[in-house]
């Protein structure tokens, strides 16, 4: 990704930030879910989940070193969100980055219910979880 876009975001319904926006509504529990479970898997770890919406959604690790680069590259544009990253809590919050065409954006919230006691509720494993979600996102979210 050479060039971040800085314009202010389309506010048309269809852009994939909106529809971005829309999923992970409705997903949060999953979401969270998700993350703790990677997290177990990962262990401590400078990497961050991201979204990869070029094609087909799916699920990736973004190093530290990449995303300082992109920093470096768009003159400090993302610097809080390296702030967000440095300071995330995953037994408390969900934090991930979504990888258009030439743009980037945060995914951050705080569940309700807290990122392991989704996992547990919902009872399934990472794969299943990556699954479930990368279908959801195929069919919601159209392709950069």
């Amino acid at each position: 990704m050479n060039r971040l876009n800085t314009n202010q975001p389309n506010k048309d319904k269809n852009n994939w930030q909106h529809q971005l926006d829309k999923f992970v509504k409705s997903h949060h529990k999953e979401l969270a879910a998700l993350a703790w479970g990677l997290n177990l898997e990962k262990g401590e770890t400078d990497e961050t989940i991201g979204i990869d919406l070029k094609g087909t959604p799916k699920f990736v690790y973004c190093s530290k070193k990449a995303i300082e680069t992109l920093n470096r590259n768009v003159d400090g544009k993302i610097q809080e969100i390296i702030g967000l990253i440095d300071g995330y809590k995953p037994e408390l919050e969900v934090l991930m980055i979504a990888i258009g065409d030439g743009q980037i954006k945060l995914v951050y919230f705080q569940p309700e219910i807290s990122p392991p006691n989704c996992f547990q509720q919902l009872g399934q494993n990472v794969d299943a979880l990556l699954k479930i979600l990368e279908t959801g996102m195929s069919e919601s979210i159209t392709p950069t």
